[in-house]
């Protein structure tokens, strides 16, 4: 079987290093292009890339994955099937069907249950309790084709998005080698999802990271875990954005506006939330490295009553 893979980030590594594992013959891979990273903006490539030079794959990053030549690149590799993982562009019609075994996705959810680009960050902004991998075919439309197979994972109250990110990837490579397998044998038995029961996962944005101090305790937890380690949930103290890498509830009764600083010691800051408190335990002020909060206490003058999380209005302008 000639395969295609089509992937970028690290979420799609460990199904590639799967396949060349398993034998399976990898003709080409497809990645989004070399991208500007960091404070020098280095161009860097992806992670699915480094992999393939690694394994001696032939490499192809088109710009536009759309465009004619580049579907007629793909194409002349001769796929049987074509695998894709956060690829990050749509695929063309054409590279869907042309193939014998036509073109399958590894997709970080049980869907219908959050289609879309990040799903791994709002299944635990939700407060979801499991989540999973889905194999299924892909169709024009988002994340909306037969499923051919799903595993479930429990997502731990303490996981965040990078030790969910990990689990999912790991068993979504056995997972797509299990599925292939049946592909190969024809014992596969595709199952169209329910539309009325679909929910989406859409990209996260710039608005989503600020912490909303009027919500309860358990909803921000889940917020600052479901930005860890990125973007990373932020407040603003004293004009300043702080990244709040890491908080956990308190139990606190207070008549406080939502934002205001209950209580500061040598190791402990509490912040008032809508029905108690957040315990702050690991920030990034602005200009500064990530640090516990003790660390943070020695050098800065914090004092009850202050607040967080108020707009910072330069922020707002731009």
């Amino acid at each position: 079987m000639r395969i295609v893979f089509m992937g970028t980030p690290d979420f799609a590594v460990p199904s590639l290093q799967s396949l060349v594992d398993h034998g399976y013959n990898v003709v080409g891979v497809v990645t989004q292009p070399d991208r500007p990273k960091g404070r020098k903006q280095i161009l860097t490539p992806s992670p699915v890339k480094e992999l393939a030079i690694k394994l001696g794959l032939e490499v192809f990053q088109p710009e536009r994955i759309k465009r004619e030549e580049a579907i007629e690149h793909v194409l002349s590799w001769k796929p049987d099937l074509i695998v894709t993982a956060a690829y990050g562009q749509i695929i063309p019609e054409p590279l869907l069907f042309t193939p014998k075994f036509k073109a399958i996705n590894v997709h970080a959810s049980l869907l219908p249950k959050y289609r879309g680009a990040a799903p791994i960050h709002q299944s635990i902004i939700h407060g979801e309790k499991e989540t999973g991998v889905t194999i299924m075919y892909m169709v024009k439309e988002l994340d909306a084709g037969d499923i051919l197979s799903q595993a479930k994972v429990v997502i731990e109250s303490d996981d965040t998005v990078g030790t969910l990110h990990d689990k999912l990837s790991q068993v979504g490579k056995n997972l797509l080698i299990e599925t292939i397998k049946k592909i190969e044998e024809g014992t596969i038995h595709p199952i169209p999802q329910d539309d009325h029961l679909a929910t989406y996962a859409p990209m996260i944005k710039r608005e989503d990271e600020r912490i909303v101090w009027n919500k309860t305790s358990t909803q921000i937890y889940n917020q600052i875990r479901g930005m860890n380690p990125w973007p990373v949930a932020f407040t603003t103290y004293k004009g300043q954005n702080v990244k709040v890498w890491w908080a956990e509830p308190f139990p606190y009764h207070h008549e406080t506006e939502p934002g205001t600083i209950l209580r500061v010691t040598k190791d402990q800051l509490l912040v008032a939330t809508k029905d108690g408190a957040i315990e702050l335990k690991e920030i990034q002020p602005a200009g500064k490295k990530k640090m516990d909060i003790v660390s943070f206490l020695q050098g800065a003058q914090v004092q009850e009553g202050e607040k967080l999380g108020e707009i910072n209005e330069q922020e707002v302008d731009s």
